[in-house]
């Protein structure tokens, strides 16, 4: 679903990047796999989501009714296709940071309030891994493991309740009618400027406004759009006979739109993957495979594509005139085409501050800051940990000694930002006493010093 664009830049900008880095084909098999088997906490633990609820507590909290509701929830609950669709952020597209997104709602017998099936991003401050956690959610702030958290209750823009179809396997084949696939995108009614470059769903609207409605109990009435954050429309739908149509409201108080329904975010863009597609900006093999069936149902896939594996292949490098191989040995990288005995001298020269050759300044840069660094960076920004450590493996065997330099950095600054997060999800990192605050750094004493290998 599109969020708000930094400097006003069209979406098709960072989603792309989204769609190779956030979720791997790895973890869509693995979470696919167990969850095929009934295994949802293992789908759950191969997406990054942390389990704050446990079944027998909410029998024995809220009757076995409701637990039995929540576990077939559960059960058919794909966490890499959540993953998939929740909110992102420019420019990077990373998680929508501090949120809390409702995904079912349960009535529970003697209470006048529903009980939340929610999931939570942590703060921008930890959100190192890109991790979400999964907690049920009664309206107490210390319910579900929300202690700390900086919004615990569900957002009324963000929410996927009113949308299983992007979460929920049995609803997925929706996706095609709720995002429109099965028209022509028609023009958007609003000005560009008011949408940040953004395609309105508007042609939806009426439809998702009116099962918004339903929701809260109502047939009819005002519902509010946002369209940015300072663009607001109060929408009314029409309950005439046929189907459902929209008018603008008449005029309602400033301070009387924030007690009125919001038509959720999923509902008010055109999703970024019809974009992506209508526009050539993906191949559909790139999708995730419970997506394209319903946006292209002719097209047969077996899911995103993966990346040539180019493990163990040399590379050339020109060297004093001659063109060289450098490839792994023994689980290192080194220079295929220069015997022992002249890398030894070589050794001793660079000792004596000369210039090394080509073939081991190409595995020194290697080694400092690769070709594929960009690469290596964004998988750590998206919490693809092994991915990245796969890509560094490939290149310099998973027994290289990394050196000083950006490469090294990225991953020590990636484990470090892993603890943080380990830190908030144990309640020791924010505001109180004894705790550490964001950004602060820990006694040395108390900090964990990572292995520069890229071993596993």
């Amino acid at each position: 679903m599109l969020t708000h664009i930094a400097n006003g830049d069209s979406s098709l900008s960072f989603w792309p990047r989204v769609r190779e880095f956030a979720v791997p084909p790895s973890m869509i098999e693995t979470a696919t796999a167990r969850r095929r088997v009934g295994d949802w906490a293992g789908a759950c633990a191969a997406a990054g989501i942390d389990i704050d609820l446990d079944l027998r507590a909410v029998a024995r909290t809220h009757g076995r009714d409701l637990a039995c509701r929540l576990r077939a929830d559960l059960r058919h609950l794909a966490p890499d296709l959540l993953r998939w669709h929740m909110p992102r952020i420019a420019p990077d597209g990373l998680l929508r940071p501090g949120l809390t997104l409702s995904l079912a709602r349960y009535e529970a017998a003697g209470r006048d309030a529903p009980v939340h099936l929610v999931v939570r991003t942590p703060p921008a401050w930890a959100d190192a891994g890109q991790r979400i956690s999964l907690a049920l959610w009664d309206g107490s702030h210390s319910a579900g493991g929300a202690g700390g958290h900086p919004h615990p209750w569900p957002s009324r823009r963000f929410r996927l309740d009113l949308h299983r179809h992007l979460w929920d396997v049995r609803r997925t084949d929706e996706l095609r009618t709720r995002s429109g696939a099965a028209r022509p995108l028609p023009d958007p009614d609003l000005p560009e400027a008011a949408t940040h470059g953004r395609r309105c769903a508007v042609d939806r609207w009426a439809v998702e406004a009116r099962i918004l409605l339903h929701a809260e109990g109502r047939s009819a009435g005002p519902v509010v759009v946002r369209l940015g954050a300072r663009r607001r429309l109060v929408l009314e739908v029409v309950d005439d006979v046929g189907p459902p149509a929209l008018r603008i409201a008449a005029a309602v108080a400033r301070g009387d739109t924030s007690a009125l329904p919001v038509l959720p975010d999923a509902a008010t863009w055109v999703p970024p993957d019809l974009e992506l597609i209508r526009s050539g900006a993906i191949e559909l093999d790139r999708l995730h495979p419970l997506v394209v069936p319903a946006l292209a149902p002719d097209h047969s896939s077996a899911g995103p594509s993966r990346a040539p594996d180019l493990t163990g292949q040399p590379r050339l490098v020109e060297c004093r005139g001659a063109r060289h191989r450098i490839g792994l040995v023994d689980g290192v990288l080194v220079p295929l085409d220069h015997d022992p005995a002249e890398l030894r001298r070589e050794e001793l020269l660079v000792a004596l501050t000369g210039t090394p050759l080509p073939c081991l300044q190409a595995i020194d840069e290697a080694h400092r800051r690769p070709d594929c660094l960009t690469g290596v960076r964004e998988r750590l920004d998206h919490g693809d940990i092994a991915g990245a450590l796969a890509v560094v493996e490939a290149l310099l065997g998973p027994d290289a000694v990394l050196r000083d330099g950006p490469l090294r950095d990225e991953l020590e600054a990636a484990a470090e930002r892993r603890i943080t997060y380990g830190l908030f999800r144990a309640g020791m990192v924010g505001p109180g006493p004894g705790r550490i605050r964001p950004g602060e750094r820990r006694p040395r004493h108390h900090r964990s010093h990572p292995r520069h290998t890229t071993g596993r």
